[in-house]
């Protein structure tokens, strides 16, 4: 099967088909799936790892976690802080590659209208 590229169906292919199976079967829609797991899977492994790096480094590292860095604030109440701007960052990020989704579902769409009339 490698090297074998997926084919959109032909139009007297989709002959009686649902609307929506017309969709999946859209190079365009499978596309657009492929770019959104792309960003997302990648950006939720790096969350999930980089939040239980913090209970599992003060469990393994405790001595290290609780290094003051400012006053009484130790390297752990920092890299939980850290957390909360790690999680805006990736929201940011999403919010920016969402406006490029949104441009290829309105295209999909477009060609979707295009094609029902």
């Amino acid at each position: 099967m490698a090297g074998q590229g997926i084919q959109t169906a032909k139009p007297a292919e989709t002959e009686g088909m649902s609307q929506w199976d017309r969709v999946a079967a859209m190079h365009e829609f499978r596309q657009l799936l492929k770019d959104k797991a792309a960003f997302i899977v990648p950006a939720t492994i790096f969350f999930v790892v980089y939040y239980f790096l913090l209970p599992i480094s003060v469990g393994y590292f405790p001595k290290f976690m609780d290094k003051r860095v400012l006053g009484p604030v130790s390297i752990a109440y920092l890299f939980a802080l850290s957390q909360f701007f790690v999680a805006w960052a990736i929201a940011a990020l999403y919010v920016r590659k969402a406006a490029r989704f949104d441009e290829q579902s309105k295209q999909l769409l477009d060609k979707l209208e295009k094609g029902a009339r």
